[in-house]
């Protein structure tokens, strides 16, 4: 039965009507009872549908009774929408009669929320007189008097529509002492920010459990850092002691440390102590049993916990969804019987399987949801991420695992069965993905990849298309491919006299955002590399799941091999990195830097694109300049042609030293170099988020001819000595032909729009990129359009974050696979490579 709030006519006081926050409310009452007068006073302009305004839309008059059907076609279509976006809406029509409020409680179900219905119940000669005094309104008292009678019948069983509570206004007074108060759902905890340790299926395990919680560091009922438990369900059934693991997560749900779900076997095991009809199995006879030897206050108070459970929680802003089979983002904070359905027992077919169980759709392979959704009910021998997904269920009862996710870390914890409890009928995990294996599906068409340190990221089919090319035909094996770099964008535009990039750019936008600390490293002139190395070919087998003998891999920033063969290059860098195992504590480690000499790898671009633009240049400039000296001794008027050719011929020169400073002879691996300069990733740790001195400690106590060390400044940008010494330093390098430097906040960014690194370029330097004579046109070059270029290289920092802490969460290769595919697609884009 509905809940029913009725306000005498009498009352004085003010009154609160509370509404869910999502929900749609309808008012109730005839012509002239106030409804929109209410509806001005406690709603939005924007959250008020009339259908007296959809009226107007369909006929240009408000009263044009004729409108009607098609103004609540309207009206109901409008509705549907904001309540699938999950808005707040309220209907503003008399819904004096039962199919006009049916057919608008059957719209809210479709969407799964709540109604409320507000009866305006004033009196008749009220609303009489309130028409009469609006001129639109030229129908007689008849109409009205008609209304009332049917809202008269209907308030006899309004209560039996379907509304959640029905608030009921007995006069003018009631009316306007009204207040509305807008409730949170209870499924609606975002206030709550964790951190949570979200426990997976227990079924009755209760010394597991009491494993677990120790592992996870929990005293007593309390854990010493605020942390909150939250339990997915399935807590009875099938295990050794039902009653057990019920009092322990009872005590600590009534001491404010823990949450919990429903799980299907809760609702079963409730009705059954309710006296309905089910069917006993899946392991409710056990819990029977051991309540039947409990006492009655238990039972009672078990009965009634378990009763109360709710179907899901949205917790953290959002940001986390718990439901113990999982719940697709249309059904987030929603509140119906087909939401309590998914979250109990996932999406089914109908059908079952060779072992009598149910036939589940896939729903977590098509998710793409914000919220990070975790759940349990389907055991797995493993949890495996899919799409911010994961199910935690890893068959304790049945002899496997029980596990915990701590949050927002993403750290699982588990600790193992005591023993098999009970026999599962199917095979635990069923055959389940290869976690090595990768599928086309996995990055075809437009897709947004969710990470953890930004908005998602928008991946275009055509992107898609352009990234399979290069992946097919170029690409490195991809269990190799854990990273790709991020493009880097330069610093707005310098207005320094014969400067296009300054540092004084760079650290102003850095202290615009907050930073103090800066690192300004210098940027060698090579090509990106990413090294993957192993300590053995046997960890490499392991850990990557490649087992040709490789020891590892060095890859372009767009994948490609750097070599034909780069196991010597692999061999000598594991050799020169031997440190690192010992300093880390890993078996393999990550390695971003520049591979040098820019001529290993870029001989043919050196030849094609600089070398003969420098040799033309040598070979025609002289001749034009001697040329133009002759006609000037001739008397002929040919100065400032000359001046400018000479500019040329001096730029010409610039041009080839700048690009000649990077290009030296090898042999062989004689003359390659690293020049590592972050260490990505190592077993366990997503390296990168870790501050830069670190990184360039690590990596100086590196001693090998095949290393170079990356030279560095730190910055405090409050200091104005600090920064002229690093403008200094800057403009020294770049005066001896250094490409420049990369400056970056001293301790990288988790998250946010704050560009990772920015690089600043030197004169002579960018005379390779916008050519010879581009100082003789910096007025054109300074009106470059940078946004496009700074927005791909946060978003490709982003992916390349969240494949690294996929990496070093042990994810499949799949999902690390995901997001380096998605900067590859990024690539692709059309933006300005001069930039």
């Amino acid at each position: 039965m509905t809940d029913t709030q009725d306000v005498a006519e009498a009352a004085k006081d003010r009154v609160a009507l509370g509404v869910p926050a999502l929900s749609l409310v309808v008012l109730v009452g005839v012509s002239g009872s106030g409804k929109s007068t209410f509806a001005a006073r406690h709603f939005k302009p924007t959250q008020v549908i009339s259908s007296d305004y959809c009226r107007g839309l369909v006929s240009d008059d408000e009263n044009d009774q004729a409108a009607t059907p098609a103004a609540f076609d309207l009206l109901h279509h409008i509705v549907g929408v904001r309540l699938s976006r999950g808005l707040f809406t309220v209907v503003d029509a008399t819904n004096v009669q039962y199919p006009a409020r049916q057919s608008l409680i059957e719209l809210a179900k479709r969407h799964d929320v709540l109604a409320d219905a507000i009866v305006l119940d004033v009196p008749e000669d009220v609303a009489i007189e309130r028409n009469r005094s609006r001129p639109e309104r030229d129908f007689g008292p008849g109409v009205v008097i008609r209304q009332r009678k049917d809202l008269r019948r209907s308030l006899g069983k309004i209560n039996r529509d379907g509304f959640r509570r029905v608030h009921v206004l007995r006069g003018v007074e009631a009316v306007e002492n009204a207040e509305i108060v807008h409730e949170r759902s209870w499924s609606d905890l975002r206030h709550l920010t964790g951190p949570f340790d979200i426990i997976g299926d227990v079924h009755g395990c209760r010394a597991e459990l009491e494993s677990l919680l120790a592992e996870l560091g929990w005293q007593g009922l309390h854990h010493p850092e605020g942390r909150t438990a939250v339990f997915v369900g399935d807590l009875v059934d099938r295990g050794p002691d039902t009653p057990g693991v019920l009092r322990i997560v009872m005590d600590m749900v009534e001491a404010g440390t823990a949450l919990c779900v429903a799980g299907n076997h809760e609702q079963k095991l409730a009705r059954a102590l309710n006296g309905r009809k089910v069917r006993v199995a899946h392991g409710l006879q056990e819990s029977l049993d051991q309540l039947a030897a409990c006492d009655e206050e238990f039972v009672k108070r078990a009965h009634t916990f378990m009763d109360g459970l709710l179907s899901h929680y949205v917790l953290d802003d959002g940001k986390l969804v718990v439901a113990h089979a999982g719940l697709k983002e249309a059904y987030h904070g929603r509140a119906s019987g087909r939401v309590r359905a998914f979250a109990l027992y996932g999406d089914t077919t109908g059908e079952t399987d060779e072992y009598g169980l149910p036939v589940r759709y896939p729903w977590a392979e098509e998710y793409r949801g914000r919220a990070m959704v975790v759940y349990g009910h389907t055991p797995t021998t493993t949890p495996e991420w899919i799409n911010n997904t994961i199910c935690l269920d890893t068959g304790a009862v049945f002899g496997g695992r029980l596990t915990a996710l701590r949050y927002p870390s993403r750290e699982l914890v588990s600790v193992p069965a005591e023993q098999t409890w009970y026999t599962s009928v199917k095979p635990l995990g069923g055959a389940g993905r290869t976690p090595s294996r990768l599928d086309i599906g996995d990055v075809q068409g437009t897709r947004h990849i969710e990470n953890r340190f930004g908005r998602p990221v928008k991946i275009l089919d055509t992107n898609a298309a352009g990234a399979l090319e290069v992946m097919s035909r170029f690409a490195v094996d991809p269990r190799w491919l854990v990273y790709l770099p991020p493009t880097m964008a330069p610093p707005e535009t310098s207005g320094r006299d014969g400067y296009l990039e300054h540092p004084d750019e760079a650290f102003a936008e850095f202290a615009a955002a907050g930073v103090r600390h800066v690192v300004c490293e210098e940027k060698h002139m090579g090509s990106r590399a990413v090294a993957v190395l192993a300590r053995t070919p046997e960890v490499a087998a392991a850990r990557f799941g490649v087992d040709d003998g490789r020891a590892g891999e060095v890859f372009t920033r767009t994948g490609r091999r750097f070599f034909g063969d780069t196991r010597p290059l692999v061999d000598g860098l594991r050799a020169a990195c031997e440190p690192l195992w010992e300093a880390l504590g890993s078996d393999w480690v990550v390695l971003d830097g520049e591979l040098l000499p820019w001529s290993a790898k870029a001989v043919e671009l050196i030849r094609s694109q600089y070398a003969s633009v420098g040799a033309a240049a040598r070979t025609s400039l002289p001749l034009a300049t001697a040329a133009l000296e002759a006609a000037a001794a001739r008397g002929v008027e040919v100065g400032a042609l000359l001046e400018r050719t000479r500019r040329r011929h001096d730029n010409a020169a610039r041009f080839r030293d700048a690009y000649a400073r990077y290009c030296w002879p090898v042999e062989g691996l004689d003359g390659v170099r690293l020049a590592p300069f972050q260490i990505l990733a190592h077993e366990g740790r997503n390296a990168a988020l870790e501050p830069h001195a670190w990184h360039l400690e690590t990596l100086g106590a590196l001693d090998s001819p095949m290393i170079q060390q990356t030279r560095h400044r730190f910055v405090d940008l409050d200091s104005d000595a600090e920064r002229d010494s690093a403008v200094a330093w800057w403009e020294e390098l770049t005066a001896q032909g250094g490409e420049g430097m990369v400056v970056k906040p001293a301790v990288p960014a988790r998250e946010g729009r704050m560009q990772p690194g920015v690089k600043v370029r030197g004169r002579e330097y960018l005379r390779i990129i916008y050519g010879p004579d581009y100082t003789e046109s910096l007025d054109i070059l300074r009106r470059r359009f940078l946004g496009k270029k700074r927005s791909l290289a946060l978003r490709e920092h982003w992916l390349g974050l969240e494949a690294l802490s996929r990496l070093a969460d042990g994810e499949p290769t799949w999902r690390v696979h995901e997001a380096v595919f998605g900067v590859l697609a990024l690539e692709t884009e059309p933006v300005d490579p001069r930039l």
